[in-house]
């Protein structure tokens, strides 16, 4: 397995919509989704999706440890994942304020508006589906990485930008 190169923020590739797999159980499709795979695991991050990794193609992987559920009985914890060519539906009226950080945007932080409970669906590469509802930090998690997938990157979903900054400064101050 390889360490890939994470495309910052400003490069084309993250403002473009991905395209679909063809063949999720390709073998070149295991080796990308086992090299996001250690690259997540390197950075350390919660998800990666495959435009990150300057590969525009409608996959992400991502985890959620049980340290970072909410209690929630959908916030699911979820070892290594992966999904491919994912599809989202936002469930509900619940929008609430969620504090993330991107791989792409580093030492940067803000709280991001997001739809509480979301259903995701996909497969992984086996073929096998993968998805389900959830909510929570796994909902969030899982609409950070989709929004990759269609060229958006969290602060253009931002409603207050006195809620972001350096990660540092936001620590330092007791927001984070």
């Amino acid at each position: 397995m390889a360490i890939l190169k994470i495309a910052r923020m400003g490069h084309p590739v993250l403002l473009q919509r991905a395209e679909p797999v063809a063949d999720p159980t390709a073998p070149e499709i295991r080796r990308l989704v086992a090299d996001m795979m250690q690259t997540m695991e390197d950075a350390p991050g919660a998800g990666l999706a495959a435009p990150q990794v300057h590969v525009p193609l409608r996959l992400f992987v991502f985890r959620v440890r049980p340290e970072r559920t909410t209690g929630d009985a959908l916030d699911r914890t979820i070892g290594d994942t992966a999904v491919i060519n994912p599809t989202l539906e936002l469930l509900g009226e619940d929008v609430r304020p969620r504090w993330e950080g991107c791989l792409s945007i580093p030492g940067l932080r803000a709280a991001v508006p997001r739809h509480w409970r979301v259903r995701y669906r996909g497969v992984d590469t086996n073929g096998e589906p993968v998805g389900g509802e959830v909510s929570g930090f796994h909902a969030g998690v899982v609409q950070h990485e989709y929004d990759h997938l269609d060229g958006i990157l969290y602060p253009m979903r931002m409603t207050d930008f006195s809620r972001f900054g350096f990660t540092e400064e936001l620590t330092r101050a007791g927001a984070l």
